[in-house]
């Protein structure tokens, strides 16, 4: 019986002896005869000077020979006792080598009862080499270091702790090996790993495969696959004309999509704060005194309303009509009057009728307000400007398109109602090479050639994000060596220049755009109050927080400040309210 069966290896004994024996030499027992005088082992002067009879022990049941103590302690094992069999490779053995039986000591130093070069007959302690493919779990060593006898790929049945040694030409002059090692380097057929880890082999790639260092925990600990990444179709490149421009037409990112810090958009922080804990049964029960009997209480209508968000004065409104069946806002026209009251019935309309109510006043009448529809109509988002256009139908009977039509004209009245439409292409992801091939297209329509493409730079303006107009304004200025801006202000003229031109301010930087609105609404003689009244009951709850930083960064002085010095009374004492300021 080879002593390869079971391949788990013997314990070392301490002391002398043999694994699962009592100390000693094997002994004859029933059919195993003593071999002739003159043989060289155990038996007939198997030491040194020593000229001592064969000892003699008990048998085991079958007879196969316990060992028994040897004559002298001074002859030690370390110096490779000669053995009963052959230890050269593919001996025969005398014994069943299974656990327990008696076979020679496999512990350091001692000789062998097989060939041992690696890959040989199994060993139990560190370094041995092995007699068997050992794939992970397999009846062969689980220590680190044994050698190994095949040709292991990542995951196959081979060694499966790192640096194991191959059995390919194991020894100097040894036999050559069927298989190759998987070692860095090695021409080794590649496994690819799968969700099993490197157990399972898939297909082959073609050719030889150069493998890098192990991974850190050993080729038995699987490595994470790279999961595929989207990779959408790329932009066409730009050709002679930009005749393959296809400017707004997909949302999808082509397939160099980067979205730099530069071009996020920017946090956005409100002065005014939902009030908490808020009670509008008792909001109306205070306003409800305040306007009741001879004189107003202005300041109680600056605490409640001065410090309600919109979606709580609407519930005071409602509320108030509940209960006492009046209406909140046709009792406010009665008790307020001048600039202060502006303010607070513009507080008591929804966002959406508001931003309608101030288009409508801007085209109403004669004359059209071309400032205040272009702030509003750049500065909203879609869903604000869809929700003014339905409100707008709601309150007036028209479209907000019809009306603009009929008050505008020309590429400046195209440009509106492009804005109006509320479809600028928003959350979308950045596309560095669209930038590119939009710039060279605001290029090719303007400062390139003689005359204007007045529609090449309305279809780009009006329909990209914010987000992607700065990476198109940016590659503008690598493209040409000139801003935007100064583009604009050479192609174009009258409120058209003025629409573009502050498209650019709000995409670079809308809150400073606001805060040079508030500035110029206040700076010399006289104030522009319906701007004033507008900026700030408009951006009070959105990004007033940011608007005041920039102010005092820009003009030295604080928006506090100039309301301070620029308005009075309550109308003051309201708008710093609304600005998170004290009165």
């Amino acid at each position: 019986m080879s002593f390869y069966g079971g391949g788990r290896g013997y314990l070392q004994q301490p002391s002398t002896g043999y694994p699962g024996a009592a100390p000693g030499y094997p002994q004859a027992g029933p059919g195993m005869p003593m071999p002739d005088q003159g043989s060289p082992y155990p038996g007939q002067a198997p030491y040194p000077g020593a000229g001592a009879p064969y000892p003699t022990g008990p048998t085991a049941p079958g007879g196969l020979p316990y060992p028994v103590q040897p004559p002298s302690a001074a002859i030690g094992f370390g110096g490779g006792i000669p053995q009963p069999a052959a230890p050269y490779p593919g001996a025969s053995q005398p014994a069943a080598p299974y656990p327990g039986a008696s076979q020679p000591a496999p512990y350091p130093g001692a000789a062998q009862p097989a060939a041992h070069y690696p890959g040989a007959s199994s060993s139990p302690y560190q370094g041995a080499a092995q007699p068997a493919a050992p794939y992970p779990g397999a009846s062969s060593s689980p220590y680190a270091g044994a050698a190994q006898p095949a040709a292991p790929y990542p995951g196959a049945s081979s060694s499966p702790f790192p640096g194991a040694a191959q059995p390919a030409a194991p020894y100097p002059g040894g036999p050559p090996q069927p298989s190759a090692s998987p070692y860095p380097g090695a021409q080794q057929p590649y496994m690819a790993n799968t969700a099993g880890g490197y157990g399972t082999p898939s297909a082959l790639p073609p050719g030889p495969a150069t493998y890098s260092a192990p991974p850190s925990g050993g080729y038995h600990t699987p490595v994470p696959r790279q999961q595929p990444q989207y990779n959408p179709q790329s932009q066409p490149a730009p050709t002679a004309g930009m005749q393959n421009l296809n400017i707004g037409s997909s949302n999808k990112p082509s397939s160099q999509v980067a979205t730099p810090s530069q071009y996020k958009k920017p946090l956005e922080q409100g002065t005014l704060k939902p009030h908490s804990p808020f009670n509008a049964e008792d909001d109306c029960q205070k306003l409800r005194k305040a306007m009741k009997g001879i004189g107003t209480d202005e300041k109680a209508i600056i605490d409640i309303l001065g410090h309600r968000i919109g979606k709580q004065r609407q519930e005071i409104k409602l509320m108030f009509k509940t209960m006492f069946g009046k209406n909140l806002v046709n009792d406010l026209k009665s008790e307020l009057g001048g600039k202060f009251e502006d303010v607070v019935l513009a507080l008591m309309m929804p966002a959406d009728e508001y931003d309608a109510y101030e288009l409508n006043r801007a085209m109403r009448g004669a004359g059209t307000d071309e400032d205040a529809m272009i702030e509003i109509l750049t500065s909203r988002s879609n869903a604000e400007i869809q929700a003014a256009s339905t409100a707008y139908k709601k309150l007036y009977g028209h479209t907000l398109e019809s009306d603009i039509k009929g008050d505008t004209s020309g590429h400046f009245g195209r440009l509106m109602i492009s804005l109006a439409t509320g479809g600028r292409m928003e959350n979308q992801a950045v596309d560095m090479n669209k930038a590119t091939m939009d710039a060279k297209a605001l290029y090719d329509a303007g400062e390139k050639k003689w005359g204007t493409d007045e529609s090449r730079f309305n279809a780009i303006l009006a329909s990209q994000s914010y987000e992607q107009l700065r990476a198109v304004f940016d590659e503008y200025g690598k493209i040409t060596g000139r801003t935007i801006e100064k583009a604009i202000e050479g192609e174009m003229s009258g409120y058209l220049e003025k629409g573009m031109l502050t498209i650019v301010k709000v995409v670079r930087n809308k809150d400073a755009y606001f805060a040079e609105k508030l500035y110029k609404s206040m700076k010399g003689l006289g104030t522009d109050d319906k701007t004033l009244i507008r900026v700030i009951v408009s951006r009070c709850e959105v990004d007033m927080v940011q608007i005041k930083q920039l102010f005092m960064q820009i003009y030295g002085k604080t928006l506090a400040k100039f309301i301070t010095d620029d308005t009075s009374g309550h109308y003051k004492r309201i708008l710093l309210s609304l600005t998170g300021e004290t009165y």
